[in-house]
């Protein structure tokens, strides 16, 4: 499947961005905006501050970012990235996140999330850090669903054999898996499929307001079983608590639950999972 998408070439003030991700204090962006154009991203809130159409049709390359990181540390995790994937296909032209490890001290804790198995490449580079963790977005769509909301992204059956592949080259690796949403999403599955060589878990359960009008709608016409497990309150608290115990059964080591409802009551205090 191919897709045109605009390219904007900028210039970058600073390396490093504070973020409010959990878990890390810092984030890098090689690149604003992202080719895998997921329908549920959450990072769609900046086509209000990058007026160049829609999600997923234009991506803003920073390339003055490597030698503004050259040698820059700074104190607490960083995270790449935040709104983009820094291995979206763009990266293969551009080696934006290649020369931005190159030139990264090497001191800097660092956490990469993508959805794409071009992160092998860099395995040399991952080598180098005192201190890295690399993860792979989960979720199991297949077929026509993973067509619908996420397009133009690696294959799962990948991103799994990805993290396998750093685990074999002795590379901390993670499963993010995400966005967990009744009846999409088998949870109990991709941690059978994964647990004999990642490191930690982080789940995130579906952000349904961020994930913004135009998914919440598809959701409702296509699967409103789940729409409606996730706009109802009691519902999704029964919900998130029956994967929470699938979560605890399973025995793996958990970094974090995300689960964006801090007035739903969970049975169990999931720190309790947590492994920081």
């Amino acid at each position: 499947m191919e897709k045109k998408i605009r390219i904007i070439l900028t210039k970058a003030k600073k390396a490093y961005s504070t973020t409010k991700i959990p878990g890390a204090k810092w984030a890098v962006n090689p690149y604003i905006g992202c080719e895998h154009a997921c329908k549920y991203c959450y990072a769609k809130f900046m086509c209000k501050y990058y007026n160049y159409g829609e999600w997923g049709s234009w991506v803003v390359v920073k390339e003055n970012l490597p030698p503004l990181i050259k040698n820059k540390y700074v104190n607490g995790r960083v995270v790449m990235s935040t709104v983009s994937d820094v291995y979206q296909p763009v990266e293969r032209e551009f080696l934006l996140t290649r020369n931005v490890l190159k030139n990264m001290s090497k001191s800097v804790k660092l956490s990469i999330l993508t959805k794409s198995d071009l992160v092998l490449r860099d395995i040399d580079l991952f080598k180098k850090f005192a201190c890295i963790e690399v993860g792979l977005t989960i979720n199991g769509f297949e077929g026509e669903l993973k067509k619908e909301i996420e397009p133009y992204s690696p294959c799962n059956k990948k991103r799994i054999e990805a993290l396998k592949i750093l685990n074999e080259n002795g590379i901390k690796n993670y499963a993010f898996i995400s966005p967990i949403i009744p009846g999409l999403v088998d949870v109990k599955k991709l941690i059978k499929e994964t647990k004999n060589f990642t490191t930690f878990y982080w789940f995130e359960f579906l952000n349904l307001n961020a994930s913004g009008r135009e998914f919440r709608k598809w959701l409702m016409e296509n699967h409103p079983e789940s729409y409606e497990i996730l706009s109802d309150k009691t519902k999704t608290e029964k919900y998130i608590n029956s994967v929470i115990d699938v979560i605890e059964k399973s025995r793996v080591t958990v970094k974090g639950i995300c689960i964006h409802h801090p007035k739903l009551v969970i049975r169990k205090n999931i720190r309790d999972l947590f492994s920081w």
